[in-house]
């Protein structure tokens, strides 16, 4: 799916007009007045965006700030989920780590929610980014990364966690926290989860180690958390996890993106090489 075939699902949702592109990656994220309409790749991801709406509704209950869905169900449209979300007031500052470790303490302290969450399947999506790659790869990295998610895989089961399970983000970085006139809003809910709350806590030690976090911006979020999870025996194996499948997210990416080849490239060589201080590039 490019953008030309997310917007023809649009239009043939019934979404009219200059719809502003907010975001391309497993959707196609689009700003239409006071709504923001998320068109998923494949129908595949339908089941996951038909959960992100119930998240939304349960998050609402609890009273966790976090984006609403303005319609009740996904929809599946030529082939494509969609979902339709009300549009956040405009943001009046950057989310920092301190805004989005508080507002994980509050999805930690939650009980389970009265349906069913599946448990956070970090490398699930690999197979699926690189089919999507297809020849855009050398087929041996492929092979490497299937490997190695194949090994990752039996070592995060194994896992013993330091704290309780139960729901989590699954992907909890301050991007996906909106602070607007009202204060932080977690938003991106698709992976939301129960499971080891560590996968949440894995991803900001990983952005100061891959992406230039600053220590000082880690020790923020530590502070507020209230705990380091590097501290914790499995660190390492949910970080080489997460590296695994965040390489593998890129190659989707690459057969219509120089960038993302490069990236991908830079990624899967350092993942090759043990290379465990290259800094990769946020795409």
């Amino acid at each position: 799916m490019d953008e030309a075939r997310a917007r023809d699902v649009l239009t043939a949702a019934g979404v009219t007009g200059g719809a502003e592109l907010l975001a391309f990656g497993e959707n196609a994220v689009f700003a239409a007045g006071d709504l923001v309409v998320k068109v998923g790749r494949e129908e595949a991801l339908l089941e996951r965006a038909e959960r992100e709406v119930a998240v939304a509704d349960w998050l609402a209950a609890c009273g966790v700030p976090a984006v609403r869905a303005a319609e009740a169900r996904a929809r599946l449209v030529d082939g494509h989920p969609v979902t339709v979300w009300h549009r956040l007031p405009e943001e009046v500052r950057p989310a920092g780590p301190h805004d989005l470790a508080s507002l994980l303490r509050r999805i930690h302290a939650l009980p389970a929610p009265p349906f069913a969450m599946p448990a956070r399947d970090l490398l699930g999506g690999v197979e699926r980014w690189l089919r999507l790659a297809g020849d855009a790869i050398d087929p041996a990295d492929a092979a490497y990364l299937r490997a190695r998610r194949d090994a990752y895989a039996g070592q995060v089961a194994a896992l013993t966690p330091h704290l309780p399970p139960g729901p989590i983000h699954g992907d909890a970085l301050p991007r996906n926290v909106h602070v607007g006139p009202d204060g932080p809003v977690l938003v991106d809910l698709e992976t939301v989860s129960a499971d080891l709350r560590e996968h949440d806590l894995v991803v900001m030690a990983l952005s100061r180690d891959r992406y230039g976090l600053p220590g000082r911006s880690y020790e923020e979020f530590v502070t507020a958390y209230g705990w380091d999870v590097r501290e914790w025996s499995g660190c390492a194996v949910l970080r080489g996890a997460r590296e695994t499948a965040s390489c593998a997210w890129v190659a989707q990416h690459t057969p219509a993106s120089p960038a993302a080849r490069a990236e991908f490239h830079r990624r899967v060589t350092s993942l090759r090489d043990g290379d465990t201080a290259t800094r990769w590039h946020p795409f």
